[in-house]
């Protein structure tokens, strides 16, 4: 797949104001998610919605809507810092064409997931210097080791990244799922832009039981890299205990359950009423002290078995009499032996989750929640990281939703969330699975193919009021091809075009000339800047330096052409360089101001 459209990003603005973080846009591609169903889930009442899943959940975009165009567009249009979690499962560069089996529920579903690199990718990749230093060379180290391929597939990834990490909240969770085919240069992308410090887990998933390969040993795993912000939502994931482990550690077994034997005392000695003997044992001959459950699953098991625990029970000694008095003291046989606490089992949560998912593989084809849908991931898979990064309310986003598992488990949770996919199919499955899997009707999706607009940035003059501004601090130069003009021979021009998710503040805007301008028409800066270079027969490819070289010597010649020589020894004078780059031109506007002020009508 050839990245023809890619939007570069902008130079720095003398103000300091953050230039658009502009990107590459892929091209008629149907980028499946990850998606699928989790047992033990809560069911939704049939045809009553979760709390929480209603209502506005960015901006103006209300929470159930799928959008069907580029993600990278719709980003755009979003507003800063409202998502609370991102789950994305985007193309994996697998060099292969995914189809959905003629007659399955996903039928005409399809994308490919082959990547080759174009000039225009090379344009983004040299914006990305300037404005992203760490991104463009975490790329060209891929290039460099894994080639162009692997280059042109993160150019596609990493504008909707940056994007990404605009709308999230800085509380905000993502999970970015891949394989080993591109996940050790995703996860330096993603360094790059969410911070090395905020990266949490790269969690290995076992997609499926078993698998040969020839000559190595059986791929069967999946990667998600999962970042977070200082101060994201976490709720410890729980799962059953093996059976095996069970039957070994919890031996005994009375009415309340199975149970083991598990400590009443604590390491140290204590000074306090729990360093004293209880029952004539003493803990301090063995260097502990008395301790006695007050918080955790066994507090809260004791909580329905003794009257008023722990709060009627104010000192150590006193839980030790109220827990012997309920059965919950094992004494052993033998002399001089401890007492022990009896644990049960039920008061236990599980095992926590941790960074390998050996327990959700893939979706076996008599799965009731399979739709056949290439890449379709497990739904119970989607439940655990929403119950474990968002909370009911929270707003989720799938920028690569496809069959739409991540809405149903968002929904299922009590999530708001929105979806995104380049193919008019996943409205179509959001909407039959809303029905067939939650019994919700199908028409509270809300399905949308406009650009959405954001509305945090403020009320933002029209562009031709900046047209001064820009032409000064452009030094009266075209953006494009670098040449000299008059205000009146440019146009204000959007280095991403509003029908590409750009607006009109003054970060996105600059002066072409009328030739680049009409060249450039309603596509991204990148196209005008390759169609540029090849003219003079120049390839960012391996020549950067002299591309940047030349450019800053013409800006220098072009300020030399324009400034006479009364006005150049007048700047001299005044303490100014008049070669002094893009300072030239507002230091030459400032002393022609200055001069007008103070000689008569012949002198100006």
């Amino acid at each position: 797949m050839t990245l023809d459209n890619l939007n570069p990003l902008p130079p720095p603005r003398q103000d300091g104001a953050p230039a658009v973080e502009a990107a590459p846009s892929v091209p008629e591609a149907n980028f499946a998610p990850a998606d699928q169903p989790a047992p033990g889930a809560e069911q939704a009442d049939e045809q009553t919605p979760k709390p929480g899943s209603d209502g506005p959940a960015i901006g103006e975009i209300l929470s159930r809507t799928i959008f069907t165009r580029d993600n990278l567009y719709v980003l755009r249009g979003m507003n800063s810092d409202t998502v609370d979690l991102i789950y994305l499962d985007p193309p994996f560069n697998s060099n292969r064409d995914y189809n959905a089996p003629i007659g399955s529920k996903a039928a005409g579903a399809a994308f490919k997931d082959t990547w080759t690199l174009s000039d225009v990718d090379l344009a983004y990749h040299e914006e990305l210097e300037r404005t992203n230093p760490a991104v463009h060379s975490a790329i060209l180290g891929a290039r460099q080791t894994a080639g162009d391929s692997t280059m042109s597939y993160l150019l596609m990834m990493a504008p909707r990244l940056l994007e990404m990490k605009r709308v999230l909240k800085p509380t905000g969770s993502i999970y970015l799922h891949c394989d080993d085919t591109e996940s050790h240069y995703l996860k330096m992308v993603m360094d790059a832009i969410f911070g090395r410090r905020n990266f949490r887990n790269e969690i290995i998933r076992k997609r499926t039981a078993g698998r040969s390969d020839a000559k190595k040993f059986g791929r069967v795993h999946d990667v998600i890299l999962y970042y977070a912000g200082d101060g994201a939502t976490w709720n410890t994931q729980w799962m059953p205990h093996d059976p095996a482990y069970v039957e070994r550690a919890y031996r005994n077994e009375d009415d309340r359950g199975r149970w083991q034997s598990d400590q009443l005392t604590a390491s140290g000695p204590s000074g306090g009423e729990s360093g004293e003997p209880w029952r004539d044992i003493d803990p301090g001959r063995r260097g502990n002290h008395w301790r006695t459950p007050t918080k955790g699953g066994m507090n809260e098991f004791l909580k329905g078995f003794i009257p008023g625990w722990p709060d009627a029970y104010p000192t150590v000694h006193d839980r030790l009499d109220a827990l012997d008095e309920h059965g919950f003291i094992h004494w052993p046989s033998k002399a001089n032996g401890m007492p022990r606490l009896k644990r049960y089992l039920a008061s236990t949560s599980g095992v926590a989750v941790e960074d390998i998912f050996f327990d959700i593989g893939k979706l076996e084809a008599a799965s009731k929640e399979k739709v056949n849908y290439p890449t379709q991931k497990p739904t119970a898979l989607l439940e655990r990281i929403i119950a474990a990064s968002s909370n009911p309310g929270d707003v989720v986003l799938d920028p690569f939703c496809g069959c739409a598992t991540t809405a149903i488990a968002a929904e299922k949770l009590g999530r708001r969330w929105v979806g995104i996919d380049l193919g008019a199919k996943a409205m179509e499955m959001t909407e039959k699975r809303l029905r067939k899997d939650l019994g919700l009707r199908s028409e509270l999706a809300i399905h949308r193919t406009d650009q959405p607009r954001r509305s945090d940035l403020g009320k933002i003059p029209k562009p031709s009021v900046h047209k001064p501004r820009l032409w000064g601090e452009q030094n009266g130069l075209c953006a494009g091809c670098g040449e000299f003009f008059h205000q009146s021979g440019m146009a204000v021009d959007h280095f991403v075009p509003k029908s590409k998710g750009g607006h009109d503040h003054i970060d996105n805007l600059q002066l072409l000339c009328t030739g680049c301008n009409s060249e450039k028409g309603d596509r991204p800066m990148s196209f005008l800047m390759a169609r540029l270079l090849k003219r003079r027969n120049i390839s960012y490819d391996g020549k950067v330096e002299q591309i940047v070289a030349e450019h800053d010597k013409r800006m220098v010649e072009a300020g030399k052409q324009v400034i006479p020589d009364g006005i150049r020894e007048a700047l001299a004078d005044a303490g100014l360089d008049p070669d002094s780059g893009n300072a030239l031109m507002a230091a030459f506007l400032k002393a022609v101001a200055d001069h007008k002020g103070s000689k008569t009508s012949d002198d100006k």
